[in-house]
Formats: structure tokens, C-alpha cells, sequence
């Protein structure tokens, strides 16, 4: 599963300076989350989306035990690490990789970062948390060496409760990055132009 070719736009991957990894949400698609990056301080990216298999990274809520979610949730961190390894395999280093992700894909986001912790360009999760029924530290290493993550969800959200951002918040800022969290009241599930214009200034600027 999620075995779907790369979706690319922006700059060319062997003449880019920056990647950015763009992942779309249950239901969507790779074309959908590349179109956000009209909105953002991306001109001289390679964007990179994966596409994940019938539109989802993984059967049921991110809240579920892990391995009612298995084995899709491996494979769609598998398809991050492919994304991640093709633009290294470009020459670009970590510090110029970033990452994006809305709802299902920003929960992908959190959960493959901070399995692999390390100085990025920086990562924006659009209504997202680390993954699973409570946090399991032990899955979590690295160092993000302040690596800027900005986090922005709705109070209440019908999918991702505000006490699970905060949570990954806390455990994400435990393993050196620097978080911006903003929690909206009744924002609904959706991206705002201000959660554009923050991850514009906080992660792209």
C-alpha cells in the first residue's frame, strides 16, 4: 500500500534548494495539498507530496491503539521516509527539508518527525497530534536542535481533541524544537488564513 508515484511541483528536485514534504489529509489527495503552496513563501522549493492508497494513511482515528492502525501506519511512514530519502538522494540536507500536513497528514507529520528527530528547515501541522491512544515516549528520539514547528487546531476540532496538541506540543518541544502552538476557538476543521500567514512568517519567512 501507499506505493502511488511521487507527486511533485514547484522547482525541479535536482536544481531546488529547499524541499518541502506535503501531506493530504483522509479523503484527499496529493494534488489537493500541493495547491496550498500557492500560499506560501515557497518559490524556490521542490514540493513533494505522497499519495497515500484510496485517499487514507490509515484506516481508523489517530486516537487508536497503534496496531488496529497497522500495518498501514508503517507503510505511510515508509512513504514519508521514500519522500525524505529522494530529496536527500538531491543533495538536500536536512536543514533545507520541510514538512506540511493538514488534518490526517499533519498527524503523519508530527509522528514521522519526531520518530526522526533532527534540525529541519522547520514543519507546519494543520489540526494534527502525535499519534495514538496516549503518547509512547520510547518511540520518539532525535534532537530537533530548534527546529521551528508551528501547530495551529480548533478548540474543539471533531477530530483531534486540544489535549492531545498540547500534549505533542510538550513531548515536541522535549526533544528541542521550538513549537508555536495556537489553539482557535470554534475554527472548525479547516486551515484559516492566519495559520497561512503564521507558517508563513514562524517556518517559511
Amino acid at each position: 500500500m501507499h506505493q502511488e508515484p511521487l507527486r511533485t511541483a514547484g522547482q525541479p528536485l535536482p536544481t531546488a534548494a529547499k524541499a518541502l514534504i506535503m501531506l493530504h489529509g483522509r479523503g484527499a489527495s496529493a494534488q489537493d495539498i500541493l495547491s496550498l503552496a500557492a500560499h506560501l513563501r515557497v518559490p524556490d522549493f521542490a514540493l513533494l507530496a505522497p499519495q497515500a492508497t484510496q485517499s487514507t494513511w490509515y484506516p481508523y482515528s489517530f486516537l487508536a491503539p497503534p496496531p488496529q492502525n497497522e500495518p498501514w501506519l508503517t507503510d505511510a511512514l515508509a512513504a514519508v521516509g521514500r519522500t525524505v530519502a529522494a530529496a536527500q538522494a538531491a543533495g538536500i540536507s536536512p536543514e533545507n527539508t520541510y514538512f506540511l500536513g493538514f488534518s490526517q497528514g499533519a498527524c503523519l507529520t508530527l509522528e514521522y518527525v519526531a520518530r526522526h528527530a533532527t534540525r529541519y528547515g522547520g514543519v507546519v501541522a494543520f489540526t494534527g497530534g502525535l499519534i495514538g491512544d496516549q503518547l509512547y515516549p520510547e518511540q520518539y528520539s532525535g534532537d530537533f536542535a530548534g527546529t521551528p514547528i508551528f501547530i495551529g487546531t480548533s478548540d474543539p476540532d471533531m477530530h483531534v481533541p486540544a489535549e492531545r496538541v498540547r500534549a505533542s506540543t510538550t513531548l515536541l518541544t522535549n526533544l528541542g524544537a521550538h513549537v508555536t502552538e495556537k489553539i482557535y476557538p470554534n475554527m472548525g476543521h479547516t486551515i484559516t488564513q492566519e495559520e497561512i500567514t503564521l507558517a508563513n512568517s514562524l517556518v517559511f519567512g
